[in-house]
């Protein structure tokens, strides 16, 4: 029996396969970063995450909280 007798079909599987997780890893990366934005602006609008509380941190607005880190470092 040939090796190269399906080379075709066994191409396209891997082509289609790189295609398939090379969407995913995109989509995962977008949806990455559409969350931060979410994030980022439920926070500037004062909500804070419940796993500050939980840690002991100070559950401040980003605002002050990014404005007390400035002044820390300096």
């Amino acid at each position: 029996m040939e090796t190269t007798a399906h080379i075709d079909f066994i191409a396209t599987a891997y082509a289609a396969a790189a295609i398939v997780v090379g969407v995913l890893i995109a989509w995962v990366m977008l949806d990455y970063r559409a969350q931060g934005r979410k994030i980022a602006e439920l926070e500037m609008q004062g909500l804070t995450r419940r796993s500050a509380a939980a840690s002991g941190q100070p559950t401040l607005p980003a605002k002050a909280a990014t404005r007390e880190q400035a002044e820390e470092q300096a």
